[in-house]
């Protein structure tokens, strides 16, 4: 799992993009089954609304997508990325907020379009419309295999919904992932309760691999990545905003405690009372 800080038009440059992520990229020899979980917008984070709808390309035609799935062969290391894709409406003007999932064979496997937009407006501090650049999502997607378990998809501000959690974790999922770029006016209050949250009441583990530091004059991010156990437990954090560098971190996944924590503490919903999510 990945902190990383992208800047506006890098993305271009294939090499240079992908330079941040090379460490990340090498899998460990000493472990055993892997996976690499990016940010959101990994791609790139705009300083305007028409610079972010107008870098936004095709997956398959991105240099930067490109370059995931070569590197991706080349370690037979599976990828979950955030990226910027248009609109399948061509008559759209904004663009899609997507994950995608690249497999060990550098294909093009799952794909998530996230389904609730962050506009926010705090009293002497930032605003944001994310709804007038980003279109929304319309399903949850099903979980997909992984090396490590069943993983569910999620984007940052889904984690603030925790119908989509239940729905995932109702169809199977052992990970549910929330890669994100929170800011980080609500990421000192918010950020760890609701993951943590998210990973008892689906008694799952949680990834959320974030965006962290300053991306432009308007955009900064909170940063620290974390991984929660479906116990509750943090099991590996990354740093906040001061820190611009590229991190990353390992986790291991224990599909046993999935199972056992389901066991000890089993979450009997009362659908004769209230609906099924």
């Amino acid at each position: 799992m990945s902190n990383s800080s992208p800047k506006g038009r890098r993305w271009r440059s294939k090499g240079k993009h992908l330079r941040p992520f090379a460490t990340a990229q090498a899998p460990s020899p000493k472990r055993g089954k892997q996976a690499l979980f990016l940010p959101e917008a990994s791609d790139y984070i705009g300083s305007s609304p028409d610079e972010t709808k107008s870098l936004a390309t095709p997956a398959l035609q991105s240099p930067f997508v490109q370059g995931l799935m070569e590197s991706a062969k080349q370690h037979s290391l599976p990828i979950s990325v955030g990226i910027h894709e248009p609109s399948d409406n061509p008559t759209s003007s904004r663009i899609k907020n997507s994950l995608i999932w690249i497999s060990a064979q550098g294909e093009l496997v799952h794909r998530y379009q996230k389904l609730h937009l962050f506009d926010l407006e705090i009293d002497d501090g930032p605003k944001m419309r994310e709804s007038d650049v980003i279109e929304p999502g319309n399903a949850i997607e099903a979980p997909y295999p992984s090396p490590l378990g069943n993983v569910g998809s999620c984007i940052c501000f889904d984690l603030r919904f925790p119908e989509i959690a239940l729905s995932l974790k109702r169809q199977g999922a052992d990970v549910i992932v929330y890669p994100s770029a929170f800011t980080p006016e609500t990421g000192k209050v918010h950020w760890l309760p609701l993951l943590r949250a998210r990973a008892i009441e689906t008694e799952s583990y949680v990834f959320a691999a974030a965006q962290v530091g300053q991306h432009n004059e308007k955009r900064k991010s909170y940063g620290h990545s974390i991984a929660i156990d479906p116990w509750g437990e943090v099991v590996a954090e990354l740093s906040g905003e001061q820190k611009d560098e590229p991190e990353v971190c390992f986790v291991d996944v224990d599909l046993e405690k999935v199972r056992k924590t389901r066991e000890m503490v089993p979450l009997k919903r009362r659908t004769d009372v209230y609906p099924e999510v």
